[in-house]
């Protein structure tokens, strides 16, 4: 079955450079085994990274026994939904592209919360314009 994002659409994919997610595919697609809901594709910035290194998950430094090349500000990555909460409620919440973030998250995190850190950019500029 395929994985919906928290709009209601095909997930889309999050980054392929990096290459993210917890099936490193792209996509913030989950299971079972993906016991940190690695749901939410958030574009880090360095107030995040620093915050997330402060709760003791450095997503800075590559790790490449996980195939995880470090994360540098502007980066697109699928990130814990239980983390970035944390993030949100300590003021340091990373941006989220709602169209590749799996809806799974909506578990944990509501919609209203996410949508005040959206930043995707429609297919057509002129959507913009409104």
């Amino acid at each position: 079955m395929d994985e919906r994002n928290v709009l209601g659409g095909d997930l889309e994919p999050c980054s392929l450079d990096p290459l993210t997610g917890w099936f490193r595919d792209g996509a913030c697609r989950t299971g079972p085994e993906d016991l940190g809901s690695h749901t939410i594709c958030a574009v880090v910035t360095a107030e995040f990274l620093a915050h997330q290194r402060a709760i003791g998950n450095d997503l800075s430094t590559p790790r490449p026994q996980f195939r995880f090349p470090g994360l540098q500000p502007g980066d697109r990555w699928c990130v814990t939904a239980p983390n970035w909460l944390r993030a949100h409620q300590d003021g340091a919440a990373a941006p989220v592209v709602l169209g590749a973030t799996n809806e799974r998250v909506l578990e944990l995190v509501p919609l209203e919360v996410l949508r005040r850190y959206a930043v995707d950019v429609p297919d057509d500029a002129r959507d913009l314009d409104g």
